[in-house]
């Protein structure tokens, strides 16, 4: 295998290494191309192959103990914007119908819910603005 054969050998299987990257969505094998691709690139300048499988796990490695933790924080982060039923947590409504433990309606976000109070001994009464803390169902929970 001469200099320009290890280099097409490289890029042959930093493809290969694509392959599953888009068929599995496992950043891994991306990161494993990439270092494919640098042994590609020292084995265009000339390295011997000892270097090129060198440079190979190195950047593979370096990638996968960088990138990896980094990337694996932000899948779990939540949602810098709420959407949905978190969107309404927090929220003011005004009370239409009398709301206390057992139920009754208020206007939230334009929309008319059926609401209780959190404290199944307080009441709210028409015209009072609450705070909705939780989502039951189609049930906004209010304070």
């Amino acid at each position: 295998m001469n200099d320009i054969d290890a280099w097409v050998w490289w890029l042959v299987g930093a493809a290969a290494l694509g392959i599953p990257l888009v068929v599995t969505a496992m950043p891994e094998f991306g990161m494993l191309a990439v270092g494919a691709v640098a042994a590609a690139v020292g084995a265009a300048l000339g390295l011997d192959v000892v270097v090129q499988v060198l440079t190979f796990l190195v950047v593979s490695v370096a990638l996968i103990a960088v990138v990896r933790p980094i990337a694996a924080r932000h899948g779990r982060q939540r949602p810098q914007l709420a959407t949905g039923i978190d969107a309404l947590r927090g929220k003011q409504a005004v009370v239409l119908e009398r709301v206390d433990g057992s139920g009754g309606r208020i206007k939230l976000a334009g929309e008319v819910w059926s609401a209780r109070s959190l404290d199944t001994g307080r009441a709210y009464e028409v015209g009072q603005e609450v705070d909705v803390v939780e989502i039951e169902g189609a049930t906004a929970i209010v304070i």
